[in-house]
């Protein structure tokens, strides 16, 4: 069975993710949505309010499991027999970026990193802006996926 991890802040979740994690099912037999967990982080969003927005989004679709994960993604793609990560690309400074990660992904574990392109409608977003548009009172449900919603 061809596993892969979709590893993540979704701080929130946004189209652009949801686009990746839609197409990644029609190539994986699972896509495992993992929420990194980083005690460092400060997040606008709960964990369990981020699980709930992805989980909601697919609900339909029993190829798709959300989790959260403290730690390496090699790691938890070890112990949980996953052999693909999956990536989505914006441009060419997220290319950049997720190369060196892959590449150290690969140098600890014998993982492979996939790279999907995202969409041209979805490029431009990114869950820092979804934060700014929420905390300035914008019009973010153009954004992300119905399920994400701001009390």
């Amino acid at each position: 069975m061809r596993r892969a991890i979709f590893p993540g802040s979704f701080d929130p979740i946004t189209l652009g993710h949801y686009d990746i994690i839609e197409r990644g099912v029609t190539l994986f037999d699972e896509v495992i949505v993992a929420i990194g967990v980083n005690a460092d982080k400060k997040y606008m969003f709960t964990l369990e309010e981020r699980m709930n927005f992805i989980k909601e989004s697919f609900k339909d679709e029993p190829k798709i499991t959300v989790v959260s994960y403290k730690g390496l993604t090699v790691d938890f793609c070890l112990k949980n027999n996953v052999k693909f990560i999956l990536r989505g690309l914006r441009n060419p400074a997220d290319f950049e970026f997720e190369k060196a990660i892959a590449h150290t992904n690969r140098d600890l574990a014998p993982i492979e990193t996939v790279f999907l392109l995202t969409a041209a409608k979805t490029s431009y977003i990114a869950s820092s802006i979804v934060r700014d548009v929420i905390r300035n009172n914008g019009d973010y449900t153009k954004l992300v996926p119905k399920t994400v919603r701001v009390k």
